[in-house]
């Protein structure tokens, strides 16, 4: 086969049909320069811009994390951990990532309402994701760990998930992105980097309440067996280590005997190394019957946990 014939067979159609993110970005940017006061500082923000542009131009009193915010390459806003709450004079308490500024409007960060909405926000965040901090590939770099630390976070409020003892195996199938989904914040940044940035159609969010996950829009179980180019851009956007490019996963954990994040979850998905052919739906149902023998395996491996009660959180 000629290298020619081959980088047609590779290329996915550009017509291919493929889902947008699984929400619509609402249009809440101003659409004109304004002048707000915020902690009384006034300062004037450019259009397209929302209340967060305003708070990141000044010294603010209070930290405000926006840990879903992104801020560029058109992700966003989603307004999803609400994180970012501040107050206003004339509409209350309002996430700032999402909300569009209006010309006068007075912003408190230090005001009493918005400061607990932020904190129990963050709580709630924390109560839901593996704070096994050390056995983490984004120990040190991780956004919801400076936020946590920025915050003085000793012990969420709400529990940690350790107590409830509810770990989804690590996606380890693939041989570029690792996936540990209890580190997910349901940001949604990966999902718009993929479909809306590269234009891919590979991710999604899938299930409802406590069961949303990452997924796959292929219905695939494993990143491995999923329509996955390797860009490696949903990594570049996750603001924890639900996302860890493979080949750094544990460039940042420190060192215990016995103690990884593999087996600090119990159960990971491995792939067989074995080739999987071509990534995008379409090319992969006209791939040719003789080649199926090059499908790589699934393969589930347990470990044993290892437990400290004196330290159960690992925190942070």
């Amino acid at each position: 086969m000629s290298s020619e014939n081959q980088a047609t067979m590779d290329a996915p159609p550009l017509t291919e049909e493929i889902a947008p993110g699984t929400a619509t970005d609402p249009l809440v940017r101003s659409e004109e320069s304004v002048t707000v006061t915020v902690d009384g500082t006034a300062v004037t923000i450019p259009p397209e811009s929302t209340l967060i542009d305003a708070i990141e131009a000044v010294n603010t009193e209070e930290s405000v994390p926006a840990l879903c915010h992104y801020g560029r390459e058109e992700i966003g806003p989603r307004s999803e951990c609400r994180t970012c709450m501040v107050e206003t004079d004339a509409h209350g308490v309002v996430p700032a990532c999402s909300f569009p500024p209006e010309d006068g409007l007075t912003v408190r960060t230090d005001a009493d309402a918005a400061s607990e909405a932020r904190d129990v926000n963050l709580d709630l965040v924390l109560s839901d994701h593996n704070l096994r901090c050390t056995t983490c590939g984004k120990n040190g770099r991780c956004e919801l760990q400076d936020a946590a630390i920025e915050q003085e976070v000793e012990e969420p409020r709400y529990g940690v998930l350790d107590d409830r003892d509810e770990y989804e195996p690590l996606d380890d199938s693939s041989s570029f992105i690792q996936i540990d989904r209890n580190k997910c914040i349901l940001c949604n940044r990966c999902v718009d980097a993929c479909n809306d940035v590269q234009v891919e159609g590979v991710l999604r969010m899938e299930g409802s309440g406590k069961d949303t996950r990452i997924g796959f829009q292929s219905d695939a179980e494993t990143m491995d067996d999923s329509t996955c180019v390797s860009c490696g851009h949903c990594a570049t956007v996750c603001p924890t280590g639900s996302l860890v490019e493979k080949g750094i996963e544990d460039a940042t954990t420190l060192p215990l005997p016995g103690f990884t994040q593999k087996n600090s979850i119990g159960k990971a998905h491995e792939s067989s190394g074995t080739s999987t052919g071509p990534m995008t739906p379409k090319k992969r149902d006209e791939k040719p019957k003789s080649d199926t023998s090059t499908s790589g395996d699934e393969v589930t491996t347990e470990t044993d946990i290892w437990t400290d009660d004196s330290n159960s959180g690992d925190w942070p």
